[in-house]
Formats: C-alpha cells, sequence, structure tokens
C-alpha cells in the first residue's frame, strides 16, 4: 500500500457556510479551523492547504460561556511606551464581532506561511447577508 500525498494543485475546494447564531466562540472557532485545514477530508496533508472555503454569518450573536465576555480582554500594544492597550470582548463583540470571531479560528491555525494562507479562506459576516452566493456555498451544521 502507498500513502497519498496531496500536492497543491490537485485539491477541490468547496464553499460552506456557518450560522453561527446561539453557538460558543472557541467550539466554532475549532471546527472552523479544522475545515479550512482540511482535516475533515480523506486527502489531508499536513505540507499542503487541502482545505475549504468557511463563510461564517450571524458572528454578532455568538456567546462567550460563564463571565468570560466581562473578564476576558483583548490586548494590543501601540508600539510606544506604555501603549498597551485593553479592550474588554463585549464592548469588542458590539463594535468588531466579525474582528473576535476570524482573531480565534486564526488562532488555531498553524503558526507558518501556511496558516496565513488557510486564513484567507474564511469570511466573516456580522449579519445574515454573505456576497458569495455565485459560488453556492453549502449550508454546514456544526456541533
Amino acid at each position: 500500500m502507498k500513502s497519498y500525498m496531496a500536492k497543491p494543485g490537485e485539491t477541490e475546494r468547496k464553499w460552506y457556510v456557518v450560522d453561527a447564531e446561539g453557538m460558543v466562540l472557541g467550539r466554532l472557532a475549532a471546527q472552523v479551523a479544522m475545515i479550512l485545514r482540511g482535516k475533515n477530508k480523506p486527502t489531508f496533508t499536513p505540507n499542503v492547504d487541502t482545505g475549504d472555503y468557511v463563510i461564517v454569518v450571524n458572528c454578532d450573536k455568538v456567546v462567550l460561556t460563564g463571565k468570560k465576555s466581562q473578564q476576558k480582554y483583548y490586548r494590543y500594544h501601540t508600539g510606544y511606551v506604555g501603549g498597551l492597550k485593553e479592550v474588554r470582548y463585549d464592548k469588542l463583540m458590539k463594535t468588531k464581532p466579525e474582528f473576535v470571531v476570524r482573531k480565534a479560528v486564526k488562532g488555531m491555525l498553524p503558526k507558518n506561511s501556511l496558516g496565513r494562507q488557510m486564513i484567507t479562506k474564511l469570511h466573516v459576516y456580522a449579519g445574515a447577508e454573505h456576497k458569495h452566493e455565485a459560488q453556492k456555498p453549502e449550508a454546514l451544521k456544526l456541533k
């Protein structure tokens, strides 16, 4: 028997739509990252991007369990002295819900050029509408 190794040009990609309404952020991000990476396919190869495109809609209705929405902070540094900024996740969910979902998914992808290539296949929208009807995406029900 021989092992199958996928080549970059021969992978067939599908488009999926995921409705994030009422889903827990971490569980949603883990399952979306698995699809972006291609681990749900029998042709998965670790060093080749074999994943599919994912459209996440209703990301403004994603939930965090427990008291995380009041206790969890997004921290970043401006580059200046004393420039550490903090934004609480409940405030960030009101202003930029797409950023929260994208950051959670990106954190679950490989930290290399392959992971940067995989995150480009993720499309996140706060509302129920998206602009990818021409690709004929399939609705995907996550657990």
